[in-house]
């Protein structure tokens, strides 16, 4: 059968970059800490004045078309995963293609658009969508290309706002993947839940409390499942997992129940016995309370041994990198773990030909996937085409009355002129409004400023 997955990705992150313990917190009040040791924080990207989610989409897909030789003759669907659109009716999708088809010869005009929303895991469902297409055989040859793009904004004061980001992840799809393989097997926990939401508002609506006790119940009902059609997972099938990152400290109490319960009735268990005694089980106890306050106590125990501690720094910490620098992407956070892994094993010289990775998305509302990808024998390549290092290093540093400004300008209730903080170079650019209040967007070789 011939295999389906994701055979390149680009990134392009927003322009503007906010220092979080030496920017942030001094004008908070805060210690510096709260966000890099608490949240596993240290930097947010922001997007310029004329950068958006069309902008970043759009950018990071041309990119990506250049460098695998691609036209729009060659792409069957395009598909974009966001939850920071701002039409009701026409997709982000639609502005991204006529875009690209401002650089490119042809058009897409016979390729299938749209739009996911399912907050952050719609990414992961726009991969699904490409994956059953190709497998279905309704492709005609062709790739898809997926792109998950969002500017994470929270209202100035709340307490998200530390975790912010923006940026966009582009994807391409295709029999035959340079980079992994996509597993048939996925797991679902699906529930309706109130924990994040935006009821026709730009910010969300968060209960914190709330939203990591869903993520943390979804995503182990969704392993469960996964293992009832793939199998028993265990620590040492995966070289890395991969976890959606609002901000790295969620990722740190999701990695301690996966492999509290990856390792339930296993040699690991068995060799910590003598530590921290064996996981509770619930027929032991005669309520549910005493059985869940015997699995708190036993999971403060489990983090501190050497086996855990070994553990997440080897197939964790390395997944966290990017996100702990540009901050919540939102639908593109799972997509930044995936490739700040494969990038830590490339820096590393680790050899990831048939190594597999157990992917795990989330959006709230509520639903979680797991799936496992499978790495090919042309990953090295891929990874080392993208230039996250010298994007996140050429952004431009901007002090907190500049934040203010930024996240004015792009709050949709406000109207305010600021001047760029950047020149854009070589990209596309929103230019304005057009006669039905829809943006217009231009491609930018090179903007002429003084004298130029």
């Amino acid at each position: 059968m011939t295999s389906v997955g994701i055979d390149a990705m680009e990134i392009w992150t927003g322009k503007l970059v906010l220092d979080l313990p030496n920017t942030f917190a001094p004008v908070k009040g805060e210690d510096p800490e709260k966000y890099t040791k608490g949240l596993g924080l240290h930097t947010s990207s922001f997007p310029d004045v004329y950068e958006d989610i069309v902008t970043m989409g759009a950018n990071a897909a041309k990119k990506l078309m250049d460098r695998k030789g691609l036209t729009p003759a060659d792409i069957g669907r395009i598909d974009v995963a966001t939850e920071s659109a701002f039409d009701n009716s026409k997709p982000v999708s639609t502005y991204i293609a006529g875009c690209l088809e401002q650089v490119y010869d042809g058009d897409f005009r016979h390729a299938n658009k749209g739009e996911r929303k399912f907050a952050c895991i719609a990414g992961t469902q726009s991969l699904d969508d490409a994956y059953n297409w190709i497998k279905a055989g309704r492709n005609r040859g062709r790739a898809a290309l997926v792109i998950a793009t969002d500017t994470a904004l929270y209202e100035r004061g709340d307490p998200g706002e530390a975790t912010q980001g923006a940026g966009a992840v582009a994807m391409l799809i295709d029999e035959d993947p340079d980079l992994v393989e996509l597993s048939t097997e996925q797991g679902y926990g699906s529930m309706d839940e109130t924990d994040f939401l935006k009821p026709n508002q730009q910010f969300p609506s968060v209960d914190g409390k709330r939203s990591m006790q869903v993520y943390l119940a979804r995503m182990r009902e969704a392993l469960e499942d996964y293992e009832s059609v793939a199998g028993r997972t265990h620590p040492d099938l995966f070289e890395y997992i991969p976890f959606h990152t609002p901000f790295p400290g969620m990722v740190r109490k999701a990695a301690l129940l996966g492999f509290r319960h990856m390792t339930r009735d296993t040699d690991i268990e068995d060799d910590l016995e003598s530590e921290i005694g064996r996981q509770p089980r619930e027929e032991d106890f005669e309520t549910w309370d005493d059985y869940e306050e015997a699995i708190r106590g036993y999971m403060d125990e489990l983090k501190t041994t050497e086996q855990y501690r070994d553990w997440y720094g080897r197939v964790i910490e390395p997944t966290l990198d990017i996100s702990s620098r540009v901050g919540n992407w939102y639908t593109g956070s799972v997509h930044i773990a995936r490739l700040s892994a494969l990038k830590a094993a490339a820096d590393e010289g680790k050899d990831m030909t048939g190594k597999q990775l157990l992917v795990g998305s989330y959006g709230s509302g509520a639903q979680a996937e797991i799936h496992a990808e499978r790495v090919q024998e042309t990953w090295l390549d891929e990874i080392e085409a993208v230039d996250v290092d010298d994007q996140l290093a050429a952004r431009t540093e901007i002090s907190f009355d500049d934040y203010e400004l930024i996240h004015d300008v792009h709050n949709h209730e406000k109207e305010i002129e600021v001047e760029e903080f950047t020149q854009p170079e070589a990209e596309f650019v929103f230019t304005g409004w057009g006669r039905m209040n829809e943006r217009r967007y231009e491609y930018v070789e090179r903007s002429c400023v003084a004298d130029c």
